[in-house]
């Protein structure tokens, strides 16, 4: 297997075995290569002779997703800025830190949000509520699937347990209703749940920078950018992918008044919006977010559920949610 940017899949390996090579002595390498997910040592192995070549023996058939979860579990123990970068070049290095608090699917008013406990990141929503949807569990390291959010969904909703089924279409349908009567994000929605169950969910309206201020009470001082993504996908290995409909209002300004004349018609455009849009999206890169956007004029174009089913199915198999051959 090649891994992106043409790396081969090679330089992974050594790098991670080079790692455990410096930091890990060889009475300990057996146990701590179990610990991140490596066969058990064989009577005929002995880490004495090589601890390279015991790493890498260990190594040989693991996949890209498997390779990519070791590295970031070596670097989270032993810190190795080669590996690091060795992941940045593959673009799957994904976000740092844990995932704490997941709010999606907001469809009214701006929850309020306090901080009961501000040391450990715990949110209470006091008002707005019941306008959107709070996943509390732990993320696995392959991500957020549809299945998780399901089980979760029941636990929120008892009735749904003795029927699967019903449990799916009902946390469909109040995800759906997150995107309003919007028809261009609606078929992005559509076109990814026919995609198939077992796959990462395709969160819609998730809440990424939250400013709890009004235009009025800022005096003047401008807001955080982007508060609500369209829709955020949680993948293996920490990646998480940003999808974001462009309509008109990302790139332009209802024309405006004139003195002594009526609203302008159509629209005009706005590079300082468009500025602030791509300055955001260059910052979540730097995080490690993949940021991809749509036109929303391509989805007028014949066949676009082929082109959206087409992109989907090649996010997912860079990431190995869907086998490559």
């Amino acid at each position: 297997m090649t891994l992106p940017s043409g790396v081969p899949s090679f330089k992974l390996r050594d790098a991670i075995a080079e790692v455990l090579w410096a930091h890990v002595k060889a009475n300990r390498l057996a146990a701590v290569c179990e610990y991140l997910g490596l066969p058990p040592q064989q009577p005929d192995e002995d880490p004495y002779n090589s601890k390279r070549g015991y790493v890498l023996a260990r190594l040989e058939d693991k996949s890209l997703p498997d390779l990519m979860a070791i590295a970031r579990r070596v670097i989270d123990e032993y810190g190795d800025d080669d590996l690091q970068q060795l992941l940045a070049q593959l673009g799957l290095q994904g976000v740092s830190g844990e995932l704490k608090n997941l709010i999606l699917a907001a469809d009214g008013p701006k929850p309020q949000i306090v901080l009961p406990d501000s040391i450990s990141n715990t949110i209470r929503i006091v008002k707005n509520e019941q306008y959107c949807l709070v996943y509390d569990q732990p993320l696995e390291d392959r991500g957020l699937s549809w299945q998780d959010l399901v089980t979760w969904w029941v636990r929120q909703h008892p009735k749904h347990a003795s029927d699967p089924t019903q449990a799916r279409i009902s946390l469909r349908e109040r995800l759906r209703r997150s995107l309003g009567d919007n028809g261009a994000e609606l078929l992005v929605f559509d076109t990814y749940v026919k995609l198939g169950f077992d796959l990462p969910a395709l969160v819609p309206q998730v809440y990424l920078h939250y400013d709890p201020y009004t235009i009025g009470e800022l005096g003047g001082a401008s807001r955080l950018a982007r508060q609500r993504m369209d829709f955020l996908l949680l993948m293996n290995n920490r990646a998480r992918a940003v999808i974001e409909v462009d309509g008109l209002q990302h790139y332009a300004r209802p024309a405006g008044h004139t003195s002594g004349q009526q609203p302008g018609v159509g629209w005009l455009p706005d590079p300082v919006r468009y500025a602030s849009m791509v300055a955001e999206d260059r910052d979540l890169m730097l995080q490690g977010y993949e940021v991809y956007r749509i036109g929303g004029h391509e989805l007028w174009a014949e066949q676009v559920g082929d082109k959206l089913s087409d992109f989907f199915v090649r996010l997912l198999r860079r990431h190995g949610h869907i086998d490559s051959s």
